[in-house]
Formats: structure tokens, C-alpha cells, sequence
């Protein structure tokens, strides 16, 4: 593995998956394997489980850990091509992407969406400068439309959890009072599609997703009819993509509830956090057995585990 970009990069989702659960068993069986290399951690936007989550597989794998904010700890980055840098910005991505690179064996980035151009949004031009002026290996910590490390600790989960070989896996959307990001839901799809369960999506109308996410999913636009007989339920809100970054409704009866829940098949209830109680999710699902977001959380660690554990492989080769 080069880069960890998208799912496009994974060439055995199983290997991958099982490794992951290989790592939490044992997490210091590969612990030589990053000796005397660097990740660079660079974060241009908040972070929990991502950051510690991260930080602590590379050091399972004996890595040194850089972390940075990016314009707290180092200069405001210029992406754009070309121009005239007169604003907020002081240094541009071609320099500080090559010294990165010069100093990091790995990069790994977290940058979300701005929510005003859809179509700069995914041209993901971050992620599309550091690799190319890095030349050094990239992971995802998180894009404006994508989330891979989420969406394999969510494989891992569903892994460890289903107990049907062919699970139902219901996608809901929530309501929220401002614009999120796609990243989750459609990465989760993307994930999802390959998997060997039947992926259902539900979400009021207005909020379809990028068709080239939805792949093989059913998309259903009544919630309740949707999680009849689910055996995993994944909350996540998202805003609008064909009105790009818009909030269309706050309907609160697409919160799930305990009675939501008694509509699956005894399912679990999914979430990749941070969740605003009783506006999203009840404290009765969140709290109760059905709940595997503490658990789909810790195997965030086995997941980036397992996507570093590949590059250094790639590396020492």
C-alpha cells in the first residue's frame, strides 16, 4: 500500500479487516516494524479519537509521532496554484509538503469540507498537494468526502458483531441544526458496498448522496419502513449534496429512539462520535445494550493499526 486515500487503495478489504483484529489481540506483535521512521500527524481542524486513536497505533508499531496543528503550531497553508500571496496564508504547500517530506516517512491528514463549493470540496486538493509534492506515502485522517479509517473500524465492528452471514446494515440520516460534512456517510457506503450485507440508506428527500457512494445500496426515504429487520442501524447526519452544505429540514422524528430500535431485528446501533444526545440519539439507545459506539471507537486504534502496518511493509520491502 502507497497511499491510504479512499477504498480505492486497498487491494483485500478481508486482509485488511482481519489484520485490524489481529492487531487488537496482540498490539505489539509488529511493535520493530516502524523503528527509526517518523509519521507527521497534521491536523487542520479539531480531533479526538482520530488523533489519539492514530498517535497510539504508530507507537504500537515502534513509530516516532510529529502532531501538528496546522496554523497554531505552523504556518496558515497556501493549496491554490499560482497565486499571489497577499492574504492570511504565509507559506505555500510545495515547500512545507516537501520538507515534510523530508522529515516524515508517513503524512497523515485530517481536513474537512468548507461546505460552499462542492466542487472544490472533492477535487480534495489537500490531500491531492501533499501527494504530490510530499513524495512520501499519505493517509486520510479524514477528507471533506471521505472518512476511510472510520469505515474500517466500522468493518472490523460489523465483523465482530454480525451474526448472520448476510447482515442487514441501515444507513440513517439525523437531524442537526448546522451543515455537516458527507465524509462519514459516504465513505461508510463506499466501505460497505463490498461487504456481504445488504446495505439499505435512509434519509429524508433532498438529502440523496453522491450516486458514485450509494453504489449497490438501497435508498429508502422512509426511515421507519427502512429499519424494519436491521441488524446494525448507523446513525450519521449529513447535509445536503445537491444543495450543496445546506440544512433542508431538522425533522426531530428522524432521531432514533428506543422505539426506533424495536423496529430491527434486535439490532445494534452505530456512531462514529462525536453525537449531540437527544437530538440525534436517545440516552436510552446510547446507554442500552444495543449501543457498539464505545467499541466501534477502540477499534479506531485497530484500523489505523492496520492501514500503517501495510505502508511500513510497503517501506521496509
Amino acid at each position: 500500500m502507497k497511499h491510504f486515500l479512499s477504498f480505492a487503495d486497498v487491494s483485500d478489504l478481508n486482509h485488511l479487516i482481519t489484520s485490524g483484529i489481529e492487531a487488537k489481540r496482540n498490539p505489539f506483535a509488529d511493535e520493530t516494524l516502524g523503528k527509526h521512521k517518523t509519521i507527521g500527524l497534521m491536523f487542520f481542524n479539531s480531533s479526538l479519537r482520530t488523533r489519539i486513536s492514530t498517535q497510539k497505533a504508530a507507537t504500537n508499531l515502534g513509530l516516532n509521532v510529529i502532531v501538528m496543528n496546522v496554523g497554531q503550531d505552523s504556518w496558515g497553508l497556501e493549496m491554490e496554484e499560482g497565486v499571489v500571496m497577499n492574504g492570511t496564508k504565509a507559506e505555500h504547500v510545495k515547500e512545507a509538503a516537501a520538507i515534510m517530506g523530508r522529515y516524515c516517512n508517513i503524512i497523515a491528514i485530517r481536513s474537512f469540507a468548507e461546505l460552499e463549493d462542492r466542487d472544490k470540496d472533492y477535487a480534495e486538493m489537500v490531500f491531492q498537494q501533499f501527494k504530490k509534492y510530499a513524495e512520501v506515502p499519505i493517509v486520510n485522517l479524514e477528507s471533506a468526502t471521505r472518512h476511510p479509517l472510520q469505515s474500517l473500524a466500522d468493518c472490523i465492528t460489523i465483523e465482530e458483531f454480525r451474526i448472520k452471514e448476510r447482515p442487514k446494515v441501515v444507513l440513517t440520516w439525523l437531524p442537526h441544526f448546522k451543515a455537516l460534512p458527507q465524509a462519514v456517510a459516504n465513505s461508510f457506503c463506499e466501505w460497505m458496498n463490498p461487504m456481504n450485507v445488504e446495505l439499505v440508506i435512509t434519509h429524508p428527500e433532498g438529502y440523496d448522496l453522491d450516486p458514485k457512494f450509494v453504489g449497490k445500496g438501497q435508498v429508502i426515504y422512509d426511515q421507519d419502513k427502512a429499519l424494519e429487520g436491521a441488524d446494525f442501524v448507523y446513525g450519521k447526519n449529513w447535509s445536503s449534496y445537491t444543495h450543496y452544505g445546506q440544512v433542508l429540514t431538522q425533522d426531530p422524528s428522524w432521531m432514533i429512539t428506543e422505539a426506533k430500535m424495536a423496529l430491527t431485528d434486535t439490532g445494534k446501533f452505530m456512531h462514529c462520535l462525536p453525537l449531540r444526545r437527544n437530538m440525534k440519539v436517545a440516552d436510552e439507545v446510547l446507554d442500552g445494550p444495543r449501543s457498539l459506539v464505545i467499541e466501534q471507537a477502540a477499534n479506531r486504534e485497530w484500523s489505523a493499526q492496520a492501514v500503517l502496518k501495510e505502508i511500513l511493509l510497503g517501506l521496509n520491502a
